[in-house]
Order: structure tokens, then sequence, then C-alpha cells
């Protein structure tokens, strides 16, 4: 079930100019469509004076004794007057407020990193508060706190101006940093990481033509080893193949001999005497 707006109860907003029949005061001070001052006048009168020539009789100084009436196209004075506050916005410079939080007894590795933020919001023209956090008896030793800031603004002279000296309330202390002259005017440099960028990428560039510029170098100093002279046959280099074996091979290791037909003989068997052959 889809949720039901809520009923807006405040009237809208209407247009607290007053035109033809909304100028209710007696007599007003006239003046004509081409800008001459008619004089003072009844508002019927001035009415009459502005129907006449299809325009509108318009109240451009309501506070004034009597009232000032113009006669003039309401449509196209309304446009013109957007269009000038239009012109003012974009002309406007907006300033946002950046807050950055210290302690006392932070590191200088910190303290460095916190300085670079600082830094980086001045130059991007936009006002920084610097506040210093007491916790316990931190607080009973303000005079740290100030040498803290009264550092942090020396270091940045150059890019920014205190706005607001350092002023202590309950265990905080706060200082305004707002950019300098010299950042408003444009002489800083307000985007120092793509400054950085660039740099590398000219260096990465440098550093790609000088390794082709040698590669190109090397391929002119080496001799052309594919280039022949024009009727020769390629020469064929093949690696030295082992001499080839003789006819006779080599002979094999000698057998043992051959045993003979008469074999040796038997060892005589020796019996004892007075046995039977």
């Amino acid at each position: 079930m889809p949720v039901p707006r809520k009923f807006d109860r405040r009237p809208p907003e209407r247009d607290q100019t007053r035109i033809n029949d909304r100028i209710r005061v007696p007599e007003v001070r006239l003046i004509g469509d081409d800008g001459k001052q008619i004089g003072i006048v009844k508002t019927s009168e001035a009415l009459a004076f502005a129907q006449e020539r299809d325009l509108d009789l318009v109240e451009v100084a309501p506070d004034a004794r009597p009232p000032v009436c113009r006669v003039l196209d309401y449509s196209k004075y309304k446009y013109e007057q957007a269009q000038k506050q239009k012109a003012a916005r974009r002309h406007q410079q907006q300033i946002t407020v950046r807050e950055i939080k210290f302690r006392p007894k932070i590191a200088q590795n910190d303290y460095d990193t916190k300085k670079g933020h600082v830094s980086r919001f001045l130059k991007n023209k936009d006002k920084v508060k610097i506040t210093i956090m007491f916790r316990g008896r931190e607080v009973t030793h303000p005079e740290r706190g100030t040498a803290l800031l009264d550092k942090l603004a020396g270091e940045l002279s150059e890019i920014g101006v205190v706005e607001q000296s350092p002023v202590q309330d309950g265990r905080n202390m706060t200082m305004l940093l707002a950019p300098s002259k010299a950042v408003l005017a444009g002489e800083k440099d307000g985007k120092p990481e793509k400054a950085t960028d660039d740099r590398r990428a000219k260096g990465a560039e440098d550093e790609s033509a000088a390794v082709a510029e040698d590669s190109a170098e090397a391929a002119t100093e080496a001799p052309d080893e594919a280039t022949e002279a024009p009727g020769e046959a390629p020469a064929v280099t093949a690696e030295a193949e082992p001499e080839a074996s003789s006819g006779d091979e080599p002979e094999p290791e000698a057998e043992p001999e051959a045993s003979s037909g008469d074999e040796p003989e038997p060892e005589p068997v020796s019996r004892p005497r007075g046995a039977a052959a």
C-alpha cells in the first residue's frame, strides 16, 4: 500500500511585488516607460496611463513616500531580475570551512600528515579550523596548545593567514586559518597532486623515448647477418660428425681356449692294502 504524502498546510509562495490593482495607496510617484519621471499622480490615473500603453504599473520602491511606480512589461521585468540574480550567483565565490583536530602530544609524523592536509585545504581556497583537544590534566597546560598552533601558523604563513587567534573553549582550543592573498590570486599552485602526476608522466615518456633510441642505435650498429652476396649459395654450417668407423670391427675379447679331446686323467684313488680289487 503506498504511503500517503504528508499534507503541506503552508500557503504557496506568492510574489510580493504589487502591480496594477494590487496597489492600494491613494497616490504614487510615476515613472514612464521611457524612464522619465512624470511626477506625483493619483493611483487611478497612473493605472489608466499604463493601460493605454498596454503595459503594467509596477511598484518598484514600496518604502518611499509616496511609493514609486513604473510603467513597464512585468513579465520581461521578472525575467531580467532572474537573469541578474543568476549572474550574481555565478560570480559569487563559495568558501568552505574544513576542520582538522590535533592533540597536544601529537607525534611528529602525525603532525606532518595533518599539516599536509591543512596545506591542501588552503591551496584549494578553503578556510581551515584547527582544533586542539585536551584530555584529563592536559587542560591545565593550555600553553602547549598555543605553542602548537603558533608553530603551525608560522610554517604555513606563505599560503595561510590567521583569521581567528587561538581561543580556548572548555577542553578545546580553536584557531581559524584563511587562504592568503597569493592563493586567492592564483599565484600559488592549488593542485600539487596534479603537478606531481604530470611530472611522473613526463618522466615515463622520457624513459620510453630513451629506450627506443637505444634500440634503434643497436639495430644500426649490428652487422646484417641475413644479407648474402648475390649468386652464392647460402653457407651451410653443420656440426662436425664423428669419424666413420672402418670396415674392420673391433675384435671381440678373446674367449677362453676350447678344451682338447683328451680329457685330463683322473687322479689315482688310493686304496687300503688288502682291499679287494
